[in-house]
């Protein structure tokens, strides 16, 4: 297709404001940061330091490490405090669900789960279940024309 005369209108348009805008952005991105025209800055980055520490991502992965570990050691030391050889009951009410059947061990669908996609759910459940069935014998002419009334 040919480009319109709008459309390149539009284009043009939109290249000037583009310039006109641009400039004006930049001069509030640099208010902002507090820069001049003049290349001063308000912040030195002297007294940034003093405000805020620098620390790049190595050593603060090498922190959280550390941390984990000691407070594993503390969990396993109060663990061991704590049990003295004894076991603690623990009830299991967390319901299991099938990804592929979606209902947990009871046959029951999630509370979430819509009325109307349990439905279809069921129905389409119904017709994979048919198609699967297969007889151990082959069928008579008889027996295939019962099926066929049924």
């Amino acid at each position: 297709m040919a480009k319109s005369l709008r459309s390149k209108w539009r284009r043009k348009c939109r290249a000037i404001k583009r310039e006109r805008y641009g400039a004006k952005e930049l001069e509030r991105l640099k208010k902002t940061l507090g820069i001049d025209e003049n290349g001063a800055q308000d912040i030195e980055m002297n007294e940034m330091s003093k405000i805020a520490t620098v620390v790049d991502a190595k050593t603060i992965k090498e922190n959280e490490r550390a941390k984990e570990d000691e407070q594993a050691k503390d969990d396993q030391a109060n663990d061991n405090t704590e049990t003295n050889g004894e076991t603690m009951d623990v009830d299991i009410n967390g319901r299991v669900y099938n990804k592929r059947t979606m209902r947990d061990q009871h046959g029951n669908y999630p509370v979430w789960m819509n009325k109307r996609k349990i439905a279809k759910h069921k129905k389409g459940r119904a017709k994979s279940q048919k198609g699967n069935f297969r007889p151990h014998k082959r069928l008579t002419r008889r027996q295939k024309k019962g099926m066929k009334q049924k």
